[in-house]
This record gives C-alpha cells, structure tokens and sequence, in this order.
C-alpha cells in the first residue's frame, strides 16, 4: 500500500469506511509425520504456496513443521492436511523445563522429540501447603536444628 493508496484513504468523503483487520506475524508449529525427503518437500511446498507465508522450516526428525507469517493456525493445518493427505495438528510439545512436573501422567510421552514432554496446563499434582513444608523441613537432615530423634 502506497503513500497515495493512504492518503486517499484518509481524505476519502464517500461515508463508507473500510476498516481490514491486518493479521498478526505469528509462528505456527505443526506435527506432521515426515518419512523421508519426498514427504518433506511435499510438505514445504504445499505451504510455501500460502498467502501471507514468509519462512518455512522442516525438522525431519522431530516430524516438526514451523511456518512463520501472516496467517492463521487453523487453514495452514487445512492446507497441510488437504495437499499432503497427511494428517496434521498443532505442536502439543513444550520443552522439559517448563513443565513443573514432567513425569506425571499425560504430561510424559515416549513419542515425543528429546527434551520435550506433551503441553499440559494442569497436570493433577498438588502442590505442598506451607504447612507440610514446615512440617517436612522439621525432620530434614539439611535442617541444623531438626529433630535428633533421627
């Protein structure tokens, strides 16, 4: 869009106002399963053709797809899923760290790419109130003035 395209646009006297919603440069991850390297050019290209796509990456190993761009989620999965006949869905790992419990059940997946585990928000476990802590800590080894009936 041009200097002329926005001027015109702001001294336009017709009454009709057409305000388009610009769509957000966003980082879309995929799973897809990707055999070999017939599979992943078919998937790379399959999006590269996307409006509004500016980089694509394949990650082989991991059956990892990123595509960077102005474009929604859901119809890059479509277009994936469509031209590939694959079947696609959003990237459901996070790295280790971030997990507070990774070995808890339905956050830990043998499936996953090394150093990830699957994306839970609430995986079950409780945490410690500060009073079982303080009782924990009372009987502690690491605690000096702990109890010496030990």
């Amino acid at each position: 869009m041009g200097a002329l395209d926005h001027f015109s646009e702001m001294f336009d006297c017709s009454g009709r106002r057409s305000h388009k919603r610009r769509k957000q440069l966003q980082t879309v991850e995929i799973k897809v399963r990707i055999d070999c390297e017939g599979c992943e050019r078919k998937v790379k290209r399959s999006v590269e053709g996307m409006k509004g796509v500016t980089k694509v990456d394949v990650e082989r190993k991991a059956n990892k797809v990123t595509v960077v761009g102005y474009v929604e989620p859901s119809k890059v999965i479509a277009r994936v899923a469509h031209r590939t006949g694959k079947k696609a869905e959003l990237w459901p790992y996070v790295p280790y760290d971030v997990v507070d419990h990774p070995y808890a059940i339905g956050v830990y997946d043998k499936k996953a790419p090394s150093g990830y585990v699957r994306r839970a928000d609430d995986s079950g476990l409780a945490r410690a109130s500060s009073t079982e802590v303080r009782y924990t800590t009372a009987f502690s080894d690491d605690n000096p003035a702990a109890c010496s009936l030990m």
